[in-house]
């Protein structure tokens, strides 16, 4: 294999000559102790993992340690987030250590648009990235098609309510739903980016094609199922949940579940299959965990609790992902996901890099897909100094929750030492342990220092406390996110919100469930275009979506959309196959 070097080659030509010498996954899964009938292999380098088998069978083992990864608020390019989780499991793996990494299956939509894969970068990658990226074993299809058929049932219900009448509506041993076509909870999901489906008119024609209505499309990401996947403990739990899935409501306001329309059970059938970790390694050979889906923007955005409890088993530590800041990704770890797995991380890991204390100073704006500006590649401490408020609000986040905190400083070869000493020392005065670390440069060499510093703090006694007790009113839940991680000075909500609150809250089900906020990544508040730590703002809740079979309320804020849009000059114009290879090249 041809000796690697990220600052003149690109991620795709690494992660190619990276899978020249990959560990098979039969190697990878025996090296973890994973019984030979417990791999379902897909290929000779990606597997699924029995989880249930496994879990049984080492039930008596002690859990490893449990680190979770987060980050400030991003730029539009990221912080390195994943490229940091993979690095960390690369540095663990240098030091000695048995580590498994958890990450979450990227989504076509910024696969194909700006983003890009997000397999991280440089030396710290998950491979093969080719079949991470394209669908890998089909978990993010399987979603859809099951999403899709709810619609299907749906739409279809309505039809024949609407032709049929009640004798011949018994006679085919269908019960009237009354199904209010102004009042469909969901949508229909395709991963992509398609701004063109957020807003749809369907069945347009005659009686016979379909009910006509509006209608439109959300990213297959931020489906309940997905959620679902991502908090489900069993196929069992799996299959309770996706059936409290809410469709619609009727004309009385009644809530219509999956099983009112007997299409729950396919449902799960069709992700019988997605509830298995996917197995993957990353450049260096330690294994990876792949499950579930990002966008905690606008879903859960947290690899799966099945994914944890593995890795918890099969190692002595275990590096989890949440996505993006910690405002949303960690706050939804924290609160809703360890509340569901009764799991408890050791330490957190918060990734900054200093061209986003730039941003957050008041730098240029970062466009995705266009050159940094010279402020960026070139000192400017003063710009780092101002930026530094957005990270220091990220680590009382952190703190809040009693965990300890290490920021790790995803190094560029463009930084200059002044900068990161003003990041450590501002920093280390909040609380935080602090690390630099070269990992996209040098792989799991360049992340010792961070994976030492996550061995001391994984040792430190804590004890984790959640933001808000259950029996909370909804409203009072929202509110404490929003002044205690976000900043606001309160939270306001529509005429329309407020009552559809008061119906959660008086409902016994669901007044305990707690919220799933739906806010930009790209700043503290609801604006995206509101750098740093933005002070005396109020975060406006215009609409409240009810998770019943997940387990929590999405409270909408600002203008936040499920269907994200491609600009104009997405990733898809570059990636190409080789037709003579079969290897795909231009992802990143």
């Amino acid at each position: 294999m041809k000796k690697l070097r990220p600052t003149d080659m690109k991620d795709w030509e690494i992660a190619e000559a990276a899978e020249e010498s990959m560990k098979t996954v039969y190697d990878l899964a025996g090296e973890l102790g994973v019984l030979k009938e417990e791999l379902f292999p897909y290929g000779h380098y990606i597997g699924k993992l029995d989880y249930t088998s496994i879990l049984n069978r080492l039930e008596s083992r002690p859990n490893g340690k449990y680190i979770e990864v987060t980050a400030i608020t991003p730029t539009p390019r990221g912080e390195g987030k994943t490229t940091t989780t993979m690095g960390l499991v690369e540095g663990l793996g240098k030091i000695g250590k048995k580590v498994i990494g958890a990450i979450r299956q990227p989504s076509g939509g910024p696969t194909f648009n700006i983003k890009g894969s997000a397999a991280g970068g440089g030396l710290a990658q998950c491979i093969p990235l080719a079949d991470f990226s394209l669908g890998l074993t089909g978990d993010v299809d399987a979603i859809t098609n099951a999403h899709n058929l709810a619609m299907v049932a749906l739409t279809s219900r309505m039809q024949h309510e609407f032709n049929y009448g009640d004798k011949t509506l018994e006679k085919k041993k269908l019960k009237r739903l009354n199904i209010d076509p102004g009042n469909v909870e969901i949508k229909w999901a395709i991963d992509f980016a398609a701004q063109a489906l957020r807003d749809i008119i369907i069945g347009i024609g005659g009686k016979m094609d379909g009910f006509m209505m509006k209608s439109g499309f959300q990213i297959t990401v931020s489906s309940e199922i997905m959620a679902i996947l991502a908090v489900a403990t069993s196929l069992k739990d799996m299959r309770e949940r996706i059936g409290k899935m809410v469709v619609a409501y009727d004309k009385r306001r009644n809530p219509i579940t999956t099983a009112d329309l007997e299409v729950d059970g396919a449902m799960t059938a069709l992700m019988s299959r997605a509830i298995n970790p996917n197995l993957m390694q990353t450049i260096e050979g330690q294994p990876v965990l792949v499950h579930a889906g990002p966008f905690a923007n606008i879903a859960i955005g947290q690899s799966s609790i099945i994914a944890d409890k593995l890795g918890l088993k099969l190692a002595d530590y275990h590096i989890t992902e949440s996505g993006f800041g910690a405002d949303i990704g960690f706050e939804k770890f924290w609160n809703l996901k360890c509340r569901f797995s009764g799991l408890k991380p050791d330490c957190s890991v918060i990734v900054t890099t200093v061209r986003a204390m730039k941003m957050h100073g008041g730098g240029p704006k970062v466009v995705p897909g266009k050159p940094l500006e010279k402020a960026y590649i070139e000192q400017n401490t003063a710009l780092v100094e101002k930026g530094v408020e957005n990270l220091i609000a990220h680590i009382e986040t952190v703190k809040l929750s009693g965990i300890p905190a290490i920021v790790c400083i995803n190094h560029f070869y463009t930084d200059t030492d002044e900068e990161i000493a003003i990041i450590r020392k501002a920093s280390e005065a909040a609380g935080a342990r602090v690390a630099v670390s070269r990992h996209w440069e040098f792989g799991g060499e360049g992340a010792m220092e961070l994976a030492e510093m996550v061995v001391e703090a994984a040792e430190e006694a804590h004890e984790m406390k959640f933001l808000y007790e259950e029996d909370l009113p909804l409203r009072d839940k929202i509110l404490r996110i929003a002044t205690g991680v976000y900043g606001a000075d309160g939270v306001s909500f529509t005429t329309e919100v407020e009552e559809k609150i008061r119906k959660i809250e008086e409902d016994p089900e669901l007044k305990n469930l707690g919220p799933c906020m739906a806010k930009t990544h790209l700043s503290l508040s609801h604006d995206p275009g509101i750098k740093g730590r933005p002070k005396g703002w109020t975060l406006p809740i215009k609409d409240v979506l009810l998770f019943r079979g997940a387990g929590f309320i999405v409270p909408v804020a600002g203008d936040i959309k499920l269907m994200p849009g491609t600009a104009s000059d997405p990733a898809y114009r570059r990636i190409d196959i080789d037709v003579e290879t079969g290897r795909v090249k231009g992802l990143f």
